[in-house]
């Protein structure tokens, strides 16, 4: 299939892609699992309470069983004690699920297909790396991205340093290497603006 590709210095050409990449049906199960898989593993985990056994403090009984006219207790690390364990205590958990790299690779092709077919990725020549954020946003404008904050991810075929840095100050522009692109950020932007170069490394990986 043809894409069409908007250079930086003005007019537009084309670009054969593959359709094993770039035109396959978009499936929304698989999609939705490999979502859920990769925000899964972005949580830490590491929340963690003590439990009664855990919680530093004497283990002697405070007072006697029978006789004082109080309720029976333990030791001070009871959980009905103030500064006791708790009784079922959060711990630290791994969130991260299992998935396959061919599953990967394939829900990442249906997301591209259903982006081409949507009209949502815009084929660009070249993306140098700009110094500064109002650099950028005329580069933007240029590929037909304007608004003073636009929803766009960048995706280059390598990672430009002074690229990332001028997007920083932007709160929906996004950059990305080919080689490092994620389920998520294609989903969660209006547009993704792809360079030739980024086209190419995809397909080779993706095949």
């Amino acid at each position: 299939m043809k894409m069409t590709v908007v250079k930086a210095s003005g007019g537009t050409g084309e670009i054969e892609v593959a359709d094993a990449t770039f035109g396959v049906p978009f499936k929304e199960h698989l999609v939705h699992q490999i979502v859920v898989a990769y925000q899964a593993g972005g949580r830490s985990g590491t929340r963690g309470q003590k439990n009664r056994a855990a919680v530093s403090g004497s283990t002697r009984k405070p007072w006697a069983q029978k006789g004082g006219g109080r309720a029976r207790a333990g030791n001070i690390r009871s959980p009905i004690w103030r500064g006791g364990g708790k009784t079922f205590p959060a711990t630290t958990q791994d969130f991260s699920q299992k998935v396959n790299k061919k599953m990967r690779r394939v829900a990442l092709r249906s997301i591209l297909s259903e982006l081409v077919r949507q009209d949502r990725i815009i084929a660009v020549d070249e993306m140098q790396a700009a110094s500064k954020t109002k650099e950028l946003l005329a580069r933007l404008a240029a590929f037909g991205i304007t608004g003073r904050s636009p929803d766009v991810l960048i995706v280059a075929e390598e990672a430009f340093e002074g690229l990332a840095l001028a997007a920083r100050n932007l709160y929906r522009v996004a950059v990305r290497s080919s080689d490092r692109i994620d389920p998520v950020s294609l989903i969660a932007h209006e547009k993704v603006l792809m360079t030739v170069g980024a086209l190419k490394k995809l397909e080779e990986m993706l095949a």
